[in-house]
């Protein structure tokens, strides 16, 4: 075993690495790595302080289903405007983003794992112009609890016409919005067939990979603490589906900050940790190669994965849900070795 101080520089070396995207010599001065045309070239992230990343420069151009039908007997709808980012999961489930029209949103707030489809629907803004509106001309437009004032501007800028208004909270039970959503855009059954098919597969890759007998650490590095991570969180409620088992001290729904007394409460057969933003990622990265981390049993094996904080905790939905089901499936037996 590598001594202590080697370690904690080859896992320097590694970040540095890894998180060095775009340095070096091209005909621009912004230390951006471009060809020589100009265009930047991509560089993927693939490991964080000698913790490998699950899923690396996964395609979201194939986060989306196939586009499904309307329940039988049921119009179709054709423009669909969202006043609520969270809502588009839904709608990238049920294959429908060519239906969607306009975000009442600022420019970016469409969560980047939904694909360049949904990013490319124009951003009507907080306040969208009656001319705007009209251009998207929503049949239905769908909205939430907390996005109460966005419909309130729609609805000021006398557009809407016919337009039929859907009210769903994105921070209930995820598959009940999921429902409530199908159900506003006449796709009920499609909905009820595309959760069995979620559940389906994700108790098959359960017992294909004897997920009960792997006990799996929730480790959430935000800017303020190491969140130690319970039931509650979306992607701990995709792995109960799938059937991961979880250590005694993560079993009740609330996460909790780590202390020097429980520290050892993060320790698993694997442990899967994200970051909150980039002052979560700092924090990380000193956590992850300090010595009462490397200390613990999974990261003395190597077994720490890091996943996408966004779509494990920052959202939720099928289509999400995917995504960790998927996360979950090719990393439950995998290590950060190498």
């Amino acid at each position: 075993m590598l001594a202590r101080s080697q370690r904690r520089c080859a896992g320097a070396l590694a970040t540095a690495v890894a998180l060095t995207v775009g340095l070096g010599a091209c005909a621009a001065d912004d230390d951006v790595l471009r060809t020589p045309d100009g265009s930047v070239i991509s560089t993927t992230v693939t490991r964080i302080a000698e913790v490998n990343i699950v899923n690396p420069g996964r395609d979201y151009a194939k986060t989306c289903l196939a586009p499904t039908a309307p329940d039988p007997g049921r119009a179709d709808v054709a423009r669909i405007v969202v006043t609520d980012p969270a809502l588009l999961d839904a709608l990238c489930a049920l294959g429908m983003g060519a239906q969607v029209t306009g975000v009442t949103a600022p420019a970016g707030s469409v969560p980047a794992y939904l694909g360049p489809q949904l990013a490319s629907v124009p951003a009507l803004g907080d306040a969208p112009a009656s001319a705007a509106v009209r251009t998207a001309a929503p049949q239905v437009v769908l909205t939430s609890p907390e996005t109460r004032q966005r419909l309130d501007a729609l609805r000021g800028t006398g557009a809407l016409g016919t337009a039929r208004i859907v009210t769903v909270d994105p921070a209930s039970d995820w598959q009940a919005a999921f429902r409530a959503v199908a159900a506003g855009v006449n796709r009920t059954g499609a909905a009820n067939a595309r959760l069995d098919e979620f559940t389906t597969e994700a108790h098959r890759v359960g017992r294909v990979m004897d997920a009960p007998h792997s006990e799996v650490s929730l480790v959430r590095f935000t800017p303020d603490a190491e969140m130690i991570e319970g039931t509650g969180s979306f992607g701990a409620q995709i792995m109960a589906t799938i059937g991961v088992a979880r250590p005694a001290a993560q079993r009740t729904p609330e996460a909790v900050p780590a202390t020097d007394a429980d520290f050892t409460d993060a320790d698993a057969d694997l442990i899967y940790v994200s970051y909150e933003g980039p002052e979560g990622l700092e924090r990380g990265k000193r956590v992850l190669l300090s010595d009462r981390w490397l200390d613990m049993g999974a990261p003395t094996w190597n077994r720490v994965l890091s996943v996408d904080d966004t779509v494990w905790y920052g959202t939720s939905g099928l289509a999400a849900a995917w995504l960790v089901l998927n996360d979950v499936k090719v990393s439950l037996n995998s290590s950060s070795a190498g």
